[in-house]
Parts: C-alpha cells; structure tokens; sequence
C-alpha cells in the first residue's frame, strides 16, 4: 500500500513538472500574430498606396508608428497593468490586435488606419513582454529558457512563414482581406485562449520592482548592452537585405536569400528550445560569431557558387533565437517582476531596431550596402567578447 502511495507520489510530480506543450504552443501562436500584426502592411505597401492613394513614406509609416507606439508604452503600460490578471490581460491585447487589424482593412481615412495602428502598437508593447514572463510563471525554473523559446518561436515563424504567406493573400485578394482574414485569425486564437490558458493573478508594482530598480542592477544592464550590439547587428542589415542580395548578385535574388535565411531560422529555433536553459552563454556567443561568419562570406566568397546561399543560412542560424536569448538573459537577473525586466529590454529591442534603421540609410545613402556588412561584423566583435566574460550574468554551460 505504501508502496502505490509513493508511486502515486512520483507520478504526481512527474505530471507537474511536465512542460504544458498545448498552451505554450498556444502562447506562441500569439507572438506569431504580434508579428504579422507588426509587419502586415509591408508586403502589399504598393496597393496601399494605390487604394489610399498616399506615399511610400506614408505607407511604411504604417509600419513604423507601430513600432514607435510599442517602444513608447511598453514600460509605462506594463508597470500600470502588472497588478491585473495574467490571461485576462493578454485576452484584452489579442481583442485589441483584432479590432486594429480588422477596422483598419475596413475604412478609408487613412488618418484613422493610423490611429488603428498606433493601438495595435501599444498592444504589442504590452504583449512582447508580458507573454514571455506569463508563460515562466507556468513551468518550473528549470524550463524557463524553454519555454521562452517556444514563445518567441512565433515571432521567427511570422517572419518566416507567416509574412510569405499573408503577402501572397494580400496580393491575391487585396490588402483589407488580409488585415481582415488576419483580425480573424487573431479573435480566433483569444476564444481558444478563453478555455486553455490558464489564470494568473498580476503582481503589487513596489520601489524594488520599478523599471528604475530594475535598471539599478548590473547584470540587467549587460543584457542591454549585448541586446543594443546584438539587434542593431542584425537588424542595420536584415531592414535593407534587398540592397545587399542585389551587390552581391546572389542566384535567386531576394526569394532564394529570403528561403536560405527562413530554413536557418526555423533550425535554430529549434536549437534554442532545447538548449537555452543550460547554454544561454554559448548560444549567445556563437549567435554573434555566425553573425561575423555570413558577413564575411558574403563580403569575400560570394562570387562562388552555393556561397551566398550558405552565408543567409548561417544568418538565419544567427538571427533566429535573438528574441529569446535576450529575454531568457534578463528574465535570469530579476526573481520579482519579470513583466518589468522584460519590458525594458523590449523597449532596448525596439529602439535599437529603430537606431539600425537610420544608421543603415544613412550609410546606404553614402557607401555601398556592403557597409552594413562592415557595421554588423564590428557591432558584433564585443558582443562575443562580452558574453565570453559575462559568466555570471549568462551563466555556465551545464
């Protein structure tokens, strides 16, 4: 008898410590969305122009406003809503992407599209940061990193499947079906949320607790510096790829970079999720290292067959767990408030995104695209000699 009560025991908390895969999975499909909610308008801008009947520049303001909103808000609004439900806060941002996208495939002003945008943005600042410290609060601390990668693995299948596929719709049937198919999609995901995901009551907003606290700590500040080095790295590059696949003549032009690139993403995502809980230095180390790598292919070897090809992959490979591996590193530094930790490096995230833009136009305008190649390899060099020394904020490889 006592023998089934301790196997009754042990199956209990082997049942409790199993990783919840249905509602991570479920988690992710909501970065996904965040992401294609992001960069929607990107992929039709042509026939937003031409039905709008405004500019280039005002078309990819689409994109850029949202940005700016989720870079903005995100700390502000993630410390006035720490106090409140984890899922009944994250039903109220996926009602908000919805309603965003799908009034803005609707209406005709294009100040009002605007204005739709900015709300999705400030949902997606709220979101990024929050899902990610949601979801560690339902596993053990020993899947942390695991399940953050399984989160943020949506945001690299948006880039990689989802963009392709919802810029095919947008071409096929317009660009108001696809924000409208996309707004449905995402009310969707919230109704199945309503009945997976489970509650999570918020946390008190203290002095210890503040973005400023939390900006006190060393090891957060680490992070920041290695995520600033690390997205403006990659993103100086990724924003003008078009540029550079066409100065180095690659055989396929920007589909064929765009499939090389997706496929080394979708690999290291994979990589991240069953790895970044016991090598979170090593993956950071070598992220940058293979950042250093494609460029330097591209910049000598790209005249050789094949060579280009495998330059985007290992890009890929580079590019893929870059949300992860930042949000797992600061998530470490921090036992309370989490949503505060990771709100501020999404603000860095964001912003240096956004640094990365104007420094790449700015260098566009006055060297060749192979430049950006030049700053991501430099950026990238004391990002592999800080994460090489930053043992205890990164941990050892276990």
């Amino acid at each position: 008898m006592s023998e089934q009560i301790v196997s009754t025991q042990k199956n209990s908390e082997q049942t409790q410590q199993a990783f919840p895969w249905v509602i991570m999975i479920l988690m992710s499909s909501v970065t996904f969305v965040g992401l294609l909610s992001e960069l929607l308008p990107s992929g039709v801008l042509p026939s937003i122009m031409a039905d709008l009947s405004i500019s280039e520049i005002q078309a990819g303001n689409l994109v850029g406003y949202y940005a700016v909103a989720s870079a903005i808000f995100a700390i502000p609004l993630i410390a006035l809503t720490m106090q409140y439900n984890r899922k009944y806060l994250l039903l109220a941002l996926l009602s908000g992407f919805a309603v965003s996208n799908i009034l803005s495939g609707l209406v005709d002003d294009y100040s009002i599209i605007v204005s739709l945008r900015v709300i999705g943005g400030i949902c997606a600042g709220i979101m990024w940061p929050m899902i990610a410290a949601y979801g560690m609060r339902l596993v053990g601390k020993e899947h942390h990193g695991k399940a953050i990668a399984v989160i943020m693995a949506g945001s690299t299948l948006g880039i990689s499947i989802g963009m392709p596929v919802m810029t095919a719709i947008g071409n096929d049937f317009g660009w108001r079906f696809e924000f409208v198919a996309l707004g449905c999609f995402i009310a969707l995901i919230a109704l199945l949320s309503v009945f997976v995901l489970p509650s999570a009551p918020g946390e008190k907003l203290t002095k210890n607790t503040s973005p400023f606290a939390v900006l006190k700590i060393p090891a957060v500040l680490i992070v920041m510096l290695l995520t600033l080095l690390g997205v403006v790295a990659h993103y100086v590059v990724y924003v003008y790829i078009t540029s550079l696949v066409e100065n180095v003549h690659l055989s396929g032009g920007i589909e064929s970079a765009l499939l090389f690139f997706g496929i080394g993403s979708l690999i290291s995502v994979l990589l991240a999720v069953k790895l970044t809980d016991n090598h979170l230095r090593s993956l950071t180390i070598g992220m940058f290292v293979l950042l250093v790598l494609s460029m330097l292919i591209l910049r000598f070897f790209s005249s050789i067959p094949g060579a280009g090809h495998f330059a985007f992959f290992i890009w890929g490979l580079s590019f893929g767990p870059l949300v992860t591996l930042f949000q797992a590193a600061v998530s470490r530094q921090v036992k309370q408030a989490k949503d505060i930790a990771t709100s501020v490096q999404s603000s860095v995230f964001n912003l240096s995104i956004m640094i990365a833009s104007s420094i790449g136009g700015v260098l566009l305008a006055s060297y060749s695209p192979m430049s950006l190649a030049y700053l991501a390899i430099a950026l990238s060099i004391p990002g592999i000699l800080i994460s090489l020394f930053a043992k205890k904020t990164l941990g050892r490889d276990e």
